[in-house]
């Protein structure tokens, strides 16, 4: 039988008792450590507060294709066609240095240009830019924002912590399941914590090779989904420098990337997975990985990567200047969830304030030409 897929409604969404309280200390935490970024990060400039080391920035285009289902082409899949991009690929970290300290999780954050229709963001509805802030794991280590007042402490202090050896690791994971000492044993936050372990066990790999999730649910049109972009095995099979040694050099991932771009052209498949089951597929809970048994992967476009040289210091200097957030998108393609209805303003208040220390000009570019030739 053909899956049943679960209609969008506004219910499937719950507030926050404490919503709005918790997200104004979440933003005046992340707007404090992004000041003193300046002088205590290692780059001498504002830093964001999570993905604050880029890898490179790189041109692509994006192909929608034809023939979809027709719940698969919804939005702006609905209609086939190419579209100039850029995409950032950075540590998911909100520290920089070398990569040995940051751990191996990474980013892709994908523009794609002249997309019909406004933006859900109020200050720049008429960008024709459509984002999307994907990580490789498709899960997440926090589901709500009152949880995440003492995990973004955990994860700003983390350097402090396990630089003090395995006592320090043992604080910071006493500290994570119990909140810090806030929440009652009951309460404890263990399905967060097994989910950050999740990820931290991911083995370093060349940035190429990873798949990224979008970790929280999105509208889909008439429906809700996950989307991931996964490479495609034709492409993934010919990259020479496969495995990354972070102990090996200061910097490892870029190098890897800026080498295989230089000889070879890439591709990704943007894929597109529909709730079929609200319980075992929940928008709420970002810790669980929604089964592809229930409802598999379909790829909806492709993103494809040309042969390029991003060796240049300037290639690191426009991609810091870019801004990327999950909420510049169509309204057919809105994010839920609590966690990622924080982020649209968590985003927003970053990006000015990390623009401003940095004296960079805020815009957003009308096409990728106007950053890479």
């Amino acid at each position: 039988m053909a899956p049943q897929f679960v209609p969008y409604t506004a219910d499937v969404e719950t507030v926050e008792p404490r919503f709005d309280e918790d997200l104004q200390t979440v933003i005046e935490k992340t707007e404090r450590y992004i000041a003193e970024s300046v002088a205590a990060g290692a780059t001498g400039r504002a830093v964001r507060d999570a993905h604050a080391k880029g890898y490179g920035l790189v041109r692509g285009e994006v192909e929608i294709l034809g023939g979809l289902p027709a719940e698969y082409a919804q939005g702006i899949y609905a209609t086939p066609g190419r579209h100039d991009a850029l995409i950032r690929f950075s540590n998911g970290s909100p520290h920089a240095g070398a990569d040995a300290r940051l751990g191996s999780a990474t980013g892709l954050a994908l523009k794609i240009f002249d997309i019909d229709g406004p933006t859900l963001l109020a200050d720049e509805p008429d960008t024709r830019t459509f984002d999307y802030t994907n990580i490789n794991g498709p899960i997440f280590f926090c589901n709500t924002v009152d949880h995440y007042l003492f995990i973004q402490d955990l994860f700003l202090e983390a350097p402090s912590y396990f630089a003090q050896g395995r006592p320090g690791a043992h604080r910071f994971f006493r500290d994570f399941v119990t909140g810090k000492g806030t929440l009652d044993p009951e309460d404890w936050a263990w399905d967060e914590f097994l989910a950050f372990l999740r990820l931290s066990q991911i083995s370093p790999m060349n940035v190429l090779l990873s798949t990224y999730w979008t970790m929280g649910a999105v509208r889909h049109g008439d429906y809700m989904a996950k989307v991931r972009i996964a490479p495609d095995p034709s492409f993934g099979d010919a990259v020479v420098r496969r495995r990354i040694d972070p102990t090996s050099a200061a910097e490892v991932f870029r190098p890897a990337l800026v080498a295989e771009l230089s000889e070879r052209p890439y591709a990704f498949d943007i894929q597109v997975q529909l709730c079929t089951d609200l319980e075992r597929m929940p928008v709420e809970d970002v810790t669980v990985e929604w089964p592809e048994r229930l409802s598999p992967f379909v790829t909806v476009a492709t993103l494809r990567i040309p042969q390029q040289d991003i060796s240049g210091d300037g290639n690191l200097e426009k991609m810091d200047a870019l801004s990327f957030t999950p909420w510049r998108v169509t309204a057919e393609h809105a994010p839920l969830g609590n966690i990622m209805r924080a982020r649209k303003k968590v985003y927003r208040h970053s990006s000015i304030l990390r623009h401003k220390l940095n004296e960079q000009q805020r815009t957003e570019p009308r096409s990728a030409d106007e950053l890479l030739p």
